[in-house]
């Protein structure tokens, strides 16, 4: 809660200008590194070597992120907040940067780029230039925590980053063209899970500035009465603040701190009724908190040039960019675009030296309450280990390899629920998902904690509560910014997802993945924890919902991202996705991918098998081979998945029968990423060791849970690639039975004994009946099915003998 209690008093005229004074400042410094590479305090007149040679940037949404730095300053300056923003137009950097430069924290972290002229210079000279600052809100610029460049995920990570930080206030900054995506446009339900007890606020503000790169937006064309029954009708108290170029700026001003303080009032009263046992801990059918949010409509590009050539810029698209092309070149531009800076009167603005006037700096605040310096805007520093339990009271015991069956996401929905109740008051662990934790199998977390949930409840619900930290809607886009949110403020989670529908949130990871590449090269950036996703109900096993619920191409677009943060896990059993959750959860700037069945499969390793193995990330199955010792196989059968690792296995065991005196190899593959070449990922294997394990020139059997394709290219620099053939997924779908499904994709045990004869060397001609055996096994598997509507009974009945 802040230090003092808000109270509106209208601003008083040395209020107002001190405001504005720091509100020109943002724009001038805005304005300037898109243009200057030199004279940054205009005491002299622009000359065209003064100009970048390159103009990049974003103008027309700058003077708007200006006004809401301006007054969050003011309101945590008054009031003792602590507050951080999220920048959903996030190419309006130069904005950010403005506001970071001014306050200090920008010296803090780049120091030769001080509060003077020179760190001014270097600032401008640096913007959107080769090895300087990106144009958009990069990890770069101080109290980011999202890059910005794609839209539509400020209100989901600015919830996220309020999940369980009650003191914080948490401001995003929503464009009007970001409010037409689909992700932002989910994200303003967001806020029938914000829990006023235990989590801080979120104060939207709406930026109308009318268009996009070419066109108006649709929010800023509403009537205003018909905006704001939307805004009502989502569950917020909007709050309008308009201003225009003839808007008298002490009025703007007035406007923008009115709006400020009655939300900070309306937000503390929310609060305090929650945590005083109203609101907060309300039964079934009370009514939910309506939270404030502001609207401010100003026109993009406010404060520049109102007119290029005759043509209307601002208030236009044409604001959008850099609003004045060609000014190195073109002498009557130059001197318009002098005219425009010198408008902001920076000798007003900065003494002699380039230092901010004291006038300027008023409404900034000191210290980790700078925007700019906020810890939960630099999570790492937050940041702490998870007391993850022992996995030995959860792992299922293995006397002997395929003796017993478990559901593998049900074992670690238990474990999980462990972690959850470890961490109840700490409160720095969530689980996310789509309406699927119980379809899942992860309902065993319940035990711990249930779901979050702000409306209304009935006597039906099960596993509902205020509290809960169990976050499920129907959305996956708004499960992967709440995680985001979380993680990128210091905590961690894990996002749990049907695998196909993965896909839906393929373009928000690889802009995280780019994320935390980036941060990984900024020196006073601190490792965040890293993102977890456990794909679950399968490509292989979706036998209520067929091919639409078929895809496990999310592996595919991960793994084509930076190899330094992406990491894929494909454990074959319970205890060993035991070892790969443990792992996962304790990383850091990584995003991991775990791919894991629900449905009942065969334990293959104990724990410490599973530990050693997934330490290795791949390795040989001697107990499922026939090699001799001291001599190369004839065959090598490698797998990674569950269903994979099964049918290989099955595979193994047909061989052994029917071509006993042949030499096979068996590789199970739990990390994918070391098929790949030290040189193109950390995790990849050295030549040496590839070759030990698959050979140089046996032929490779390989069943992949995914698409083939991901293991040749792989694979493509190793000397056996050559030998190598993949069996997978190749969209071979539909609602049927479970073995059906591998026999449609050609991954079958079956299939892969025919593999075996065709690819060995010198076997096909004496082997020729076993093949023929095979091939009549798919034949008569054909034929029971559509007879009936179930797998053979040689399928449902296999074990593995080891004989």
């Amino acid at each position: 809660m802040p230090e003092h209690q808000p109270e509106h008093q209208p601003l008083s005229e040395r209020e107002a200008e001190q405001l504005d004074a720091h509100w020109r400042a943002m724009n001038y410094l805005s304005a300037c590194q898109l243009y200057l590479r030199a004279n940054p305090l205009l005491s002299e007149p622009l000359r065209p070597e003064h100009i970048k040679p390159r103009l990049l940037g974003h103008w027309g949404t700058c003077p708007g992120l200006g006004m809401v730095y301006t007054h969050l300053n003011r309101l945590i300056s008054r009031y003792g907040q602590r507050a951080m923003a999220v920048w959903g137009p996030g190419h309006g950097a130069p904005a950010v940067l403005a506001g970071a430069w001014l306050e200090g924290s920008y010296a803090e972290l780049t120091p030769d780029a001080p509060r003077d002229a020179q760190g001014m210079l270097r600032l401008f000279r640096d913007f959107s230039q080769p090895c300087g600052i990106p144009s958009h809100t990069a990890p770069d610029v101080p109290g980011s925590i999202q890059e910005g460049g794609e839209l539509g995920y400020s209100l989901a990570h600015a919830y996220g980053a309020a999940f369980d930080n009650p003191e914080l206030l948490v401001c995003a900054v929503v464009g009007d063209g970001e409010a037409e995506t689909g992700p932002l446009a989910t994200s303003w339900h967001a806020n029938k899970w914000l829990d006023p007890v235990h989590d801080g606020a979120v104060l939207p503000v709406l930026h109308l500035n009318g268009y996009k790169i070419a066109n108006p937006t649709v929010l800023a064309r509403l009537p205003e009465d018909e905006l704001a029954s939307l805004l009502r009708g989502y569950g917020y108290d909007p709050l309008f603040v308009t201003a225009g170029p003839d808007t008298p700026p002490p009025e703007a001003h007035r406007a923008m701190a009115r709006a400020f303080d009655h939300s900070l009032v309306r937000i503390g009263a929310i609060q305090d009724e929650a945590r005083s046992g109203g609101a907060g801990t309300q039964d079934a059918g009370e009514s939910r908190p309506r939270w404030p949010m502001v609207v401010l409509r100003t026109p993009k590009g406010w404060s520049g040039p109102r007119e290029v050539d005759g043509q209307p810029v601002e208030g236009t698209w044409r604001a959008h960019q850099v609003p004045l092309a060609g000014v190195k070149d073109d002498p009557e531009r130059l001197r318009q675009l002098e005219r425009w800076l010198r408008s902001y009167r920076p000798q007003e603005l900065f003494d002699e030296a380039g230092r901010p006037l004291p006038a300027v700096l008023e409404c900034v605040p000191e210290g980790e309450l700078r925007l700019g310096s906020v810890p939960e805007a630099n999570g790492g520093r937050l940041l702490r280990q998870l007391p993850l339990p022992r996995l030995e009271p959860y792992a299922v015991p293995v006397e002997r390899p395929g003796a017993g069956s478990h559901e593998p996401t049900r074992v670690l929905g238990r474990m999980l629920a462990e972690l959850m109740s470890a961490t109840e008051e700490r409160r720095d662990f969530r689980l996310f998902g789509p309406d699927e934790t119980d379809s899942n199998h992860l309902d065993g977390v319940y035990d711990a904690t249930e779901r979050g949930w702000q409306a209304g409840l009935k006597p039906t619900d099960e596993h509902l509560s205020r509290h809960g930290r169990v976050l499920e809607v129907l959305s996956e886009h708004l499960c992967q910014g709440w995680l985001e949110g979380y993680v990128l403020t210091g905590r961690n989670g894990l996002f749990a997802s049907y695998e196909a529908f993965a896909n839906l949130v393929a373009s928000m990871a690889a802009q995280h993945v780019k994320w935390v590449h980036s941060a990984r090269e900024v020196p006073w950036r601190r490792p965040i924890a890293g993102l977890n996703y456990l794909l679950t109900s399968h490509a292989w096993r979706q036998d209520h919902n067929g091919f639409s619920h078929q895809d496990p191409g999310f592996i595919d677009h991960v793994l084509s991202k930076s190899p330094d943060v992406v990491r894929v896990y494909l454990p074959p059993d319970t205890n060993t996705l035991l070892c790969v959750a443990d792992h996962v959860l304790r990383t850091r700037d990584t995003v991991n991918v775990v791919v894991a069945g629900k449905q009942s499969c065969f334990d293959w390793l104990d724990l410490d098998q599973a530990r050693a193995h997934c330490a290795r990330g791949l390795g040989v199955w001697e107990w499922a081979g026939t090699e001799r010792v001291g001599s190369d196989p004839d065959v090598v059968l490698a797998c990674a998945g569950d269903v994979p690792t099964q049918e290989t296995l099955a595979a193994a065991s047909l061989l052994r029968e029917w071509l006993p005196g042949l030499a096979v190899r068996v590789v199970n593959v739990v990390d994918i990423a070391r098929l790949t070449h030290p040189a193109e990922h950390p995790h990849g294997l050295s030549d040496t060791e590839f070759d030990a394990v698959f050979t140089r020139d046996r032929p490779v059997i390989f069943a992949y849970h995914g698409y083939p394709w991901l293991v040749h290219r792989l694979a493509y620099r190793r000397a056996v690639h050559d030998q190598l053939a993949v069996r997978g997924y190749r969209e071979m779908g539909s609602t049927t039975t479970p073995f059906d499904m591998v026999v449609r994709n050609g991954m079958d045990r079956y299939s892969l004994v025919q593999d075996v004869v065709d690819r060995t060397p010198g076997l096909g001609s004496r082997a020729a009946g076993t093949r023929q055996a095979a091939a009549d096994m798919r034949e008569r598997h054909h034929r029971y099915i559509h007879e009936h509507g179930t797998d053979m009974p040689e399928v449902t009945g296999w074990r593995w003998t080891g004989r």
